[in-house]
């Protein structure tokens, strides 16, 4: 009785390891790529519940949310020879679980080794000024060539950012002065502008007050009325010119008069 009990407790307990180890669970976002015998099995399992052979099958769990990963600083030479330190990050994801752990020994130091060589490679063949304005469009050329590299390992790059851009402190100083010699030269452009257009608005106002010549008696009153409103200690009086002609014609007249009547016998 006592051995029957033994066998009984032996095989209960061999059947909970058997349970326990070809019983397997995957969450939603984890497949689980299988090998039987050293052999891939086509399909992926999971998720969910699903039986593995003890001993003959194993089992790789796989994680097919995204990822981010953070490109070290990698030292560039831009292709106007100027040294850059650049950093970026890029987003993927696993599309092919059996692709991922076949195709490639570890597809996170790949995908990051093939990260880094790309940003030196892309960001060498352009300008400082294009890495500086033309991020967009950098970023897509970096997601378009990581991605197509790391497709046969099941992997799909959704975006690569370029975050940050150091410069040595001399070419921003360079930069700094040339930001400030453009501001200066539209300062002036605009400067000019606007004299040439406020001789323009005089030639035109010319142009009315000699058609209308009581234009300059307003003008006049105007600014007589400007100059009684303000507080100053000097005042400033001005005289028409048209007043200051007829006053000239009446004094050559009178000069005229007078030397005239000075000659008579």
């Amino acid at each position: 009785m006592n051995v029957t009990l033994i066998v009984l407790a032996a095989v209960v307990i061999v059947l909970l390891l058997f349970l326990f180890a070809a019983v397997k669970v995957a969450r939603e976002y984890e497949r689980g790529v299988v090998f039987r015998l050293g052999r891939l099995l086509p399909e992926p399992k999971g998720p969910g519940l699903f039986l593995l052979i003890p001993v003959i099958d194993r089992m790789v769990k796989v994680d097919l949310r995204t990822v981010t990963l953070n490109v070290p600083p990698q030292e560039v030479i831009t292709k106007d020879n100027v040294p850059v330190r650049v950093n970026a990050v890029a987003y993927f994801r696993i599309v092919d679980a059996n692709a991922a752990i076949v195709q490639v020994e570890n597809y996170m130091v790949a995908t990051s080794q093939i990260a880094q060589t790309t940003l030196r490679s892309v960001l060498g063949q352009h300008v400082l000024d294009e890495l500086l304005s033309e991020r967009d469009k950098i970023n897509a050329i970096l997601q378009g060539i990581i991605d197509d590299s790391t497709s046969p390992w099941g992997i799909k790059v959704s975006v690569v950012e370029v975050k940050d851009v150091e410069i040595p402190s001399d070419m921003q100083r360079a930069m700094a002065r040339q930001a400030e010699a453009e501001r200066e030269r539209r300062a002036k452009v605009i400067s000019a502008e606007g004299e040439y257009q406020a001789s323009e608005r005089l030639k035109d106002a010319a142009a009315v007050m000699a058609q209308e010549p009581i234009t300059v008696q307003l003008r006049y009153l105007q600014t007589l009325l400007e100059i009684g409103s303000t507080n100053n200690s000097t005042v400033v009086f001005p005289i028409p010119i048209d007043i200051l002609t007829a006053l000239a014609k009446t004094a050559r007249g009178d000069e005229g008069s007078g030397s005239g009547s000075g000659s008579a016998p």
